[in-house]
């Protein structure tokens, strides 16, 4: 699918020389971050949230699946469902929202306040991954929330590695019951599968193959080129499952999401929140903040993915870290800046008086 954002542009200013659009831009988001996060309205209709359950029989949603691999460096294998195959059967799969549809007959990765990009995995959170694998994160005994999660493939990984729990959410149902638990349920899967083949060789198998940085199982790309299809997954009895257990799963908007676990008693704090390439749209921050400052743990921390500038869109970093600044509840530090094409970048939120006591 080409890369393509479907956005309503006509109440943004242009200009030949780009520098008066930038500056409406944060104009307003300088404007924003002086209003009360109560009287703060979204940009869009909400989507209300709700809470979905792994299915008890799994076999529908797995039957036929054909997934793909990723390892960067020392991680474990992530696995997910490829995305040619899934895009090629997006017809005939179950979707209420009907995003599957439009996003085909629009040919768009996003279309605002409808489908918010979740069935592609985006560059940046490769660039996350790779982070958490030079730091050597093990995740053990920590709450994470992988928000916006799309494939899930963050909030995986710290499944993986000892997590005590993890909550994905993203904005579209369809994205959680069609990607998000699926590619949960195939890495718990696969995990057993490991575990057994450890157990019996001593040893982990799989032929992998480097690609900047990343290794994907050379098996999955070569069948595709001969023509045969990457490697399908069988459905799993999902109560043989102890990470799964663990995991929660989320769909609507962030306003109406904090809304139903703030309901909880006790209400869940995250440790670690992870999101990637989330804060494309200005008018998203309000809520996006707001959720990161009642979910976050005191001494927790957020790792935000994200380019430094979403064309046709106009969101950023830049704008969302003048945001950031004004609200002055976190503190905002760049771990990792990109320079070759499209700049990228990974920064780390933390509230301000976790900041000061270090």
């Amino acid at each position: 699918m080409s890369f393509c954002f479907n956005f309503d542009l006509s109440a943004l200013t242009t200009n030949p020389d780009g520098d008066d659009g930038y500056k409406v831009q944060k104009e307003k988001i300088e404007t924003a971050a002086k209003s009360t996060e109560d009287d703060t309205k979204p940009a869009e209709p909400l989507k209300e949230a709700k809470e979905h359950l792994p299915l008890s029989d799994p076999q529908f949603i797995l039957r036929d699946a054909v997934t793909e691999s990723v390892t960067i460096g020392t991680l474990p294998p992530l696995h997910f469902l490829n995305e040619t195959v899934f895009e090629k059967t997006a017809l005939e799969r179950e979707d209420d929202e009907k995003i599957l549809s439009r996003t085909a007959e629009q040919r768009s990765d996003l279309i605002s306040g409808v489908y918010e990009g979740g069935l592609k995995v985006w560059e940046c959170t490769y660039d996350l991954l790779e982070l958490i694998e030079k730091d050597g994160e093990t995740f053990g005994g920590k709450a994470v929330l992988d928000l916006g999660c799309g494939a899930g493939l963050l909030g995986i990984l710290a499944l993986q590695r000892g997590a005590r729990q993890v909550h994905f959410q993203d904005y579209n149902s369809t994205v959680i019951e069609q990607l998000t638990l699926p590619n949960v349920i195939i890495n718990c899967q696969e995990e057993d599968e490991v575990d057994s083949d450890d157990d019996k060789d001593g040893r982990g198998k799989g032929k992998m193959k480097e690609e900047d940085g990343c290794k994907k199982e050379g098996k999955d790309k070569e069948d595709e080129k001969d023509g045969n299809p990457p490697p399908k997954k069988k459905a799993t009895d999902l109560s043989q499952q102890p990470l799964l257990a663990k995991c929660r799963f989320f769909s609507g908007d962030w306003c109406t999401f904090l809304a139903l676990v703030e309901q909880e008693n006790p209400q869940p704090k995250y440790d670690l929140i992870f999101t990637s390439e989330t804060i494309y749209n200005t008018a998203y921050y309000p809520s996006l903040h707001k959720t990161l400052h009642k979910l976050l743990a005191p001494d927790g921390l957020v790792y935000v993915a994200t380019k430094s500038h979403y064309f046709g869109v106009g969101g950023g970093l830049h704008l969302f870290e003048t945001f950031v600044e004004q609200r002055g509840i976190f503190s905002l530090d760049h771990l990792w800046d990109g320079e070759e094409g499209l700049q990228r970048h990974v920064v780390v939120l933390r509230f301000k008086k976790q900041r000061a006591l270090k």
